[in-house]
């Protein structure tokens, strides 16, 4: 019984933390904010337009996918900062790799909502 206690006060501990790291993202980083904002749009937009089960599932995917892109990229130059603080070429092709990323998966997600709201929908 104290194993099973103690699993589920680290689940706990995990979500405390993971919260956290939505704090600091979306004080500390604007396109966070911008994607957060984007997000709650395309949500309310799902409402007013009573999407189906199918098309709730891509909203929710394509926003989670963008805001996980977008934290991970927030990792990646926060570490390489503490790595090299000073300029490292290596460093600065990570940071380059790592905001082509976040904005393949933001372009992608541009045109898969326009088409779910509005020829889909």
């Amino acid at each position: 019984m104290k194993n099973k206690n103690i699993k589920s006060s680290k689940k706990l501990e995990g979500f405390k933390y993971a919260f956290n790291g939505v704090k600091i993202l979306l004080r500390d980083e604007s396109n966070a904010l911008i994607h957060c904002i984007i997000g709650v749009c395309a949500i309310s937009a799902g409402f007013i337009l009573n999407i189906s089960s199918m098309e709730w599932v891509a909203v929710v995917v394509v926003c989670g996918c963008v805001f996980a892109a977008e934290a991970l990229n927030t990792a990646i130059e926060r570490l390489s900062d503490v790595v090299s603080p000073e300029y490292n070429e290596a460093i600065k092709k990570v940071k380059d790799l790592s905001d082509l990323e976040r904005y393949y998966l933001w372009l992608l997600q541009q045109p898969s909502q326009v088409l779910l709201f509005f020829y889909l929908s």
